[in-house]
């Protein structure tokens, strides 16, 4: 889902109240909540919120975007979970639904108040107002089965780090490596288990062929070496 950065549409007094507000953010977090500025657009901003306990999120790590527009502060900021989440106030896109960014937003709230409004959702749902149709009637008729759910997609997309890190396949170059023969070069062409002397033909085989080969090559420097004394003889 990509965003357009409002930078330039943004007055430059409001530019520095914001990059002032999220500064103290990411200097003093609210707690289990992180903070990570954008550096090239300050109207972005990144967060992560802890999974609060005693929920079926808890555990978990909840990747966040809250986006400001060219009318912030007037307007509220639009917020959407990254990180998949089973809850009646969030969309199957990951927008929220909460009335702090609508009806109840005023311009001195700030981001602080908007991310800390959020994590006290995740405690405690809004079924009426709810975009998740599915959790919000599970929430009001069968909360176990809604739980159930909601620590299911908790632990299949919230655990494991940022983004969960489960299921990335592992780099061969990191597990245990064949061990290689450096000496013989007999090891290096054969497989495991296989003799030496197999490598060659049987060794019987092997060392009478290599007998004769020299037999051979004997007689050949012998019968050189008599025929050159036959012809210095004639001479």
């Amino acid at each position: 889902m990509q965003y357009n950065s409002n930078v330039e549409n943004l007055p430059p007094q409001v530019l520095r109240l914001v990059y002032k507000e999220v500064s103290a953010l990411a200097a003093d977090p609210p707690e289990g909540i992180k903070i990570y500025p954008s550096e090239e657009d300050i109207t972005e901003l990144h967060t992560a919120i802890e999974g609060p306990e005693g929920t079926p999120f808890a555990g978990g790590v909840f990747r966040m975007r809250l986006v400001l527009g060219k009318d912030f502060p007037a307007a509220p900021p639009k917020g959407y979970f990254l990180t998949k989440i089973f809850h009646p106030n969030v969309g199957h896109k990951g927008e929220i639904c909460v009335n702090v960014l609508k009806r109840d937003w005023r311009a001195e709230l700030g981001l602080r108040h908007v991310l800390l409004t959020i994590k006290c959702l995740m405690i405690h749902p809004n079924p009426e107002s709810a975009l998740n149709e599915e959790a919000g009637r599970l929430l009001l008729e069968d909360y176990t089965e809604y739980a159930s759910r909601a620590r299911l997609l908790t632990e299949i997309h919230a655990m494991g780090g940022h983004g969960g890190t489960s299921g990335v396949p592992q780099d061969p170059a990191d597990g245990p490596q064949p061990k290689k023969h450096a000496g013989d070069p007999t090891k290096r062409a054969m497989g495991p288990g296989v003799a030496p002397s197999a490598a060659l033909g049987n060794g019987a085989n092997g060392s009478s062929t290599t007998s004769s080969s020299s037999s051979s090559n004997s007689n050949v420097v012998g019968k050189k070496k008599t025929d050159k004394k036959r012809a210095l003889r004639r001479l």
